[in-house]
């Protein structure tokens, strides 16, 4: 039961960092207690997924609105939280005002303010006989002109509450200050600019005083870092430690510090050994510091922080291990303004740094705080002086060069993989139309060459790094803005991991392992109460029998990871479910490994339809519904498709409701969506959900029948942009699929008399003279050619399809068994 003293209560996590910054499976036991987390698509790589109580997805934990629909979402599935946890500074006052609505333990919004708000947070310094540099409100320019009479030039303004020094200008004359913008809706102080050193102290606050804590010299300043150089910082031998410093950090944490708390303290250090306090963060510090804390003393500062927020034991040991090492790091930025593409890396030979993080070539640089600022380098040493020579000859002889992404160029595009050409050519044409249009696959381009010209690479994709260093050598020259894209079900994967590597849009990797494992997939869909099928695991035939027992027959016996319904048998008697086991067993799909056992699911009557669906930013959109027919029973073969109005069918709401939920179940965000639905007689239930656009030429047809290009809606997507979704036809269109009578070799096939019909607006021959065409459940789509028509009404189409199919002129030879 939700709330229960046995869960241990329900801990809500925010959580922003792609990195693993934090180890929250490490922290608290998942299976004691309730936790959840409110993330990014992006951020989701590192997180407990399996062991979470529940995940909600947003654009961004910034975000209030959508973060507060996040929770009430969790608090619906696992009851009220009990803790809320935000360990990254820009998430500390939202997970305050959290606190307070919900009457939670932890630092509320009033407790926080003395570290985020920067003036209180002078003015409680001062009053605590704490030096502090001058500091006032600054809401215009006549506020600043004040305070430079009183104080000189150069000064510096700034946000009251922000981060990483963003926001934060000098300016060095009253014409800088006349030139300066005021930004809407941002509270602003002004100090003075300091030329000393700066410094900064990182540890544990116990409530009385500092615990452990190490201080650090920075080698520039986060301001310069901002405009555009490298930040170093080197840990400062315990001997050479400036007088006083003790005494300073102990009253600057007692002065803003109402409870135990990680903290991480930045100071001036004048030329005469003087100290003054720049600011306070109640969080552990930022850019590499976490990281080395755990790798070069082992404490982690993370846990530390997240026992604090929990009421947990505070695993922090009661002095700082000694190591006889000393920690530094280094970031350097990307060459260009963000957004920018990186072009190349270069870095030193001699490798002295002892971790690192390097962007690959052609990754999107868009910003976000030090961990996306560029190269990242880890440093360790027996004293300060040899870090910090490690550091300055890292930060010497690494660049990262980048340019610039100019939205105003040609967009490119690098599709992964194309398919077989009678299915696909039309969608790598409509996309050639749009885009410039780039390929990645093992063999040379042949019927492509027209849509790429020589924007081509070959690589394995198998192979996540080939195809990642393919794509970058494709896209890294363009100006303009790029993606990457694949229609073919057996490249998701692949792709996904590739976008996630550039920082592209795309489905996460995650998702798409959720749609490419059926078993995945309705365990999800259980989980979050979507309307779905009964299932059962099973590995061998007698979990099969047993697994059809308690569902009861019929059942369907699937493969959990094939495609184009390989596999996939409908056994309605006892003594066949062994036989569709068996099928499962021995079933392959060119590209897919198998993954183990079979899927025995209760079997859905009604119609099936599919529904393509556009997907922006978790906004789930329907594009079109196609009705299917199915044919070659016990099997399912997709015999064709129909794609006709349906908004005003009985069961439309709710397949737009059911269909938005299983996306949300299955962290389906940014993409274009290929889902099936039976039509139950209980109402719609999802059968699956493909990361990819609809085949058997549905996006064709929908194009045909609503004038929704869903080939321009799944590039649109890719770009970052917001698709094209609103209809402007209102027509049916249908394609059919001829199939021999009998296991056959082709030797003859004629479309040109179909293609004369009426209302015939597409014929293509899919088996040229020589294919051996063998029916399911011996063959993969054993099709001779498809026929598409065009008309006002389903009976339109299915008369010229009638008409067309009789004007196919086609030999075939007997195959053997």
């Amino acid at each position: 039961m939700p709330g229960s003293p046995r869960e241990g209560g329900h801990v809500v996590v925010l959580h922003r960092w792609t990195d693993r910054y934090a180890d929250y499976g490490r922290y608290l036991d998942h299976t004691v207690h309730r936790v959840s987390y409110v993330t990014t698509e992006q951020a989701l790589r590192h997180l407990p997924v399996a062991r979470a109580a529940g995940v909600e997805l947003v654009d961004s934990t910034e975000d209030v609105k959508a973060v507060r629909e996040a929770v009430d979402r969790l608090t619906e599935r696992s009851g009220p939280p009990t803790r809320i946890v935000a360990l990254q500074e820009t998430d500390l006052d939202l997970a305050a005002l959290l606190r307070d609505e919900f009457a939670l333990p932890g630092p509320g919004a009033e407790e926080l303010r003395p570290v985020r708000d920067k003036l209180l947070m002078a003015q409680r310094l001062e009053a605590a006989g704490v030096p502090v540099p001058p500091t006032a409100a600054a809401p215009d320019h006549a506020a600043v002109t004040r305070f430079a009479a009183a104080h000189g030039w150069p000064l510096l303004v700034k946000p009251r509450r922000g981060t990483a020094s963003a926001g934060v200008t000098r300016l060095d004359s009253p014409m800088a200050l006349a030139e300066f913008t005021f930004p809407d809706g941002v509270d602003l102080i002004v100090q003075p600019w300091v030329a000393d050193r700066v410094l900064h102290v990182d540890g544990v606050f116990t409530g009385r005083e500092p615990g452990l804590w190490r201080a650090s010299r920075y080698l520039s300043t986060c301001l310069q870092f901002a405009e555009g150089e490298a930040l170093g910082s080197v840990e400062i031998d315990e001997h050479s430690l400036p007088a006083g410093l003790l005494q300073l950090v102990s009253s600057a944490t007692r002065a803003l510090l109402a409870r135990p708390s990680v903290f991480h303290l930045e100071l001036f250090e004048s030329e005469t050994g003087a100290l003054t306090v720049l600011e306070l963060g109640a969080r552990p510090g930022g850019a590499e510091v976490p990281f080395v804390w755990r790798e070069v003393h082992g404490v982690d500062l993370m846990a530390a922080a997240f026992a604090h927020q929990t009421g947990t034991p505070d695993p922090t040991p009661a002095a700082l291990p000694h190591t006889g090492r000393v920690g530094g790091w280094l970031l350097v930025p990307p060459s260009a303004p963000t957004p920018c593409r990186v072009r190349s890396v270069r870095l030193p030979d001699d490798g002295r740094a002892y971790a690192r993080n390097i962007p690959p070539r052609g990754r999107l640089l868009t910003g976000g705080g030090y961990e996306h600022a560029g190269a990242r380098f880890r440093f360790s040493g027996a004293s300060t002086a040899e870090v910090e020579a490690d550091v300055l000859r890292t930060a010497r002889d690494t660049s990262v060069l980048c340019a610039p992404v100019d939205a105003g160029e040609p967009a490119r595009i690098a599709v992964v993989g194309c398919g077989n050409p009678p299915y696909r050519r039309y969608a790598l044409a409509a996309l050639a139309q749009r885009v410039e249009t780039a390929l990645v696959q093992p063999a040379a381009p042949q019927w492509q060459r027209p849509y790429i010209g020589d924007r081509f690479r070959s690589a394995d994709t198998s192979d996540a790094d080939a195809v990642t260093a393919a794509v970058a050598d494709l896209l890294a020259p363009a100006a303009g803005p790029v993606a990457v894209l694949t229609w073919d079900e057996t490249l998701l994967e692949t792709t996904a991991e590739v976008a996630r590597r550039l920082r592209l849009p795309h489905l996460s990797p995650q998702a798409v392992r959720h749609c490419r494992d059926k078993l995945a997939t309705r365990r999800a869909l259980a989980a979050a109460g979507v309307p779905s099928a009964g299932f059962r695991h099973v590995h061998d035939h007698d979990e099969a029998l047993a697994a059809a027992e308690q569902l009861g027959l019929p059942v369907v016996v699937k493969p959990r990871g094939l495609a184009g319904s390989i596999g996939v048998t409908l056994a309605t008697r006892p003594e066949e479910v062994a036989g569709a086991f068996e099928q499962v067993r021995t079933s392959s799909f060119p590209g897919i490994r198998r993954l183990d056992g079979a899927i025995v699911e209760e079997y859905l009557t009604g119609p099936e339809i599919s529904v393509d669906c556009a997907v922006d930013h978790g906004r789930v959109h329907v594009v079109n519904v196609a009705r299917k027919r199915l044919g070659f029973a016990p099997h399912f073969e997709e015999t064709g498709h129909l794609v006709a109005p349906w908004r005003e069918e009985s069961w439309a709401y709710d397949v737009e409701f059911v269909v938005a939920a299983a996306h949300a179940a299955l962290g389906l965000r940014t993409g274009i969506t290929h889902s099936e639905v039976r039509l139950t007689p209980s109402g719609p239930r999802v059968v699956e959900v493909n990361g990819r656009l609809g085949g058997d030429f549905i996006p064709l047809l929908g194009a045909l029948a609503t004038g929704v290009d869903q080939v321009a809606a799944a590039a649109d997507l890719a770009l970052g942009r917001a698709p094209t979704l609103v209809p402007h036809l209102d027509r049916c269109a249908e394609v059919r699929f001829l199939y021999p009578g009998h296991d056959a070799v082709v030797r003859e096939l004629d479309v040109t008399a179909a293609a004369a019909v009426p209302g015939i607006v597409e014929t293509v021959e899919l088996a040229p003279p020589g294919t051996e065409l063998r029916l399911p459940p011996r063959g993969i789509v054993p099709r001779l050619a498809a026929l598409v028509a065009v008309g006002d009404t389903p009976a339109q189409c299915a008369t010229a399809l009638d008409r067309a199919e009789r004007a196919v002129r086609y030999t075939l030879a007997p195959l053997s068994p």
